[in-house]
């Protein structure tokens, strides 16, 4: 009886003791490699909208909330954050706010329902511009064109887009946060993130030249050459049957550049695209009369 007793508390002994052994080496190995991590990541962490949209450049609220406590960025870096909310974190960490320029998605395309060819309508079970896109790369004739199915609209999570009447997505500047869904979700790659102050947009990505382009949509950028020779010497130039502007020379943009395009490809947008302009429809004969009923 008495040796079972004793082989008890040896067990125990050992037990004990390995517990305290691998408990000081824990305890060690904490103090010797653990990674400080200031108090205040967290504290800005909850003043950040966590929404983790990667408008910021960063990955996430968290490790945005990093770079600020570290000085790396700016609090107006965030573009989700209110005005007043930037200034809160830039009081808090006792920092500039700092000066971002605001950026929105910008769509370069402006052929709608009205204004492109169809060649067919798509009736397939996913609905949409990437299901589409597989399919002989869409429905309209520009290969180049918006499918305008939605795709944008339905990853947008600050409810930034909307299909316009023209079956366009249309970008609310005020809720647009450049996080860049609508870029990556786009299967075409007609949106692009630009600065607010780049007014002067070619709203068109068809490198077909001048009238086989048009014969496609009647937005189309025709190559005719008039925006390069209207605007400031380097502000545009034509490229594969294309205008593309300099925005390295954005200073000396003007609205003049877009005042003799024939085909409206080129704009001077302020706030919203596609807003209060006019509907440009091919002549009867080179694409077919519009049907209300057939988009419905």
């Amino acid at each position: 009886m008495g040796s079972m007793w004793q082989e008890i508390f040896i067990a125990v002994g050992i037990l004990v003791g390995l517990g305290l052994f691998f408990a000081t080496v824990l305890a060690v190995a904490y103090r010797k490699l653990r990674v400080y991590e200031d108090p205040r990541i967290d504290q800005v962490e909850e003043m950040l909208p966590h929404a983790n949209c990667g408008a910021c450049g960063e990955p996430g609220c968290r490790a945005f909330a990093e770079k600020l406590v570290g000085a790396e960025v700016s609090p107006s870096k965030c573009t989700v954050s209110a005005p007043e909310v930037i200034e809160q974190i830039a009081t808090f960490l006792g920092v500039s706010a700092g000066e971002e320029e605001k950026r929105v998605a910008r769509l370069l395309c402006a052929g709608g329902k009205r204004e492109a060819h169809h060649l067919a309508q798509y009736s397939g079970a996913l609905g949409t511009c990437r299901g589409e896109a597989v399919v002989a790369g869409g429905a309209k004739a520009c290969a180049w064109g918006c499918l305008g199915l939605g795709d944008c609209v339905d990853v947008c999570d600050f409810d930034a887009l909307y299909l316009n009447d023209d079956g366009l997505p249309t970008v609310i500047p005020d809720r647009c946060t450049a996080c860049g869904d609508c870029v990556e979700i786009c299967p075409k790659g007609l949106f692009e993130l630009m600065p607010v102050s780049q007014k002067l947009i070619v709203q068109c990505k068809s490198l077909l030249e001048g009238d086989l382009a048009e014969s496609k949509c009647s937005v189309a950028c025709t190559a005719c050459g008039r925006c390069v020779a209207d605007s400031a010497p380097g502000l545009i130039e034509i490229v594969d049957n294309l205008a593309v502007i300099n925005y390295e020379l954005n200073e000396l943009a003007s609205i003049a550049s877009i005042r003799r395009c024939p085909t409206k490809a080129i704009r001077w947008v302020e706030g919203a695209q596609f807003a209060n302009e006019s509907i440009t429809q091919l002549p009867l004969g080179r694409v077919e009369r519009y049907d209300e009923e057939y988009y419905q």
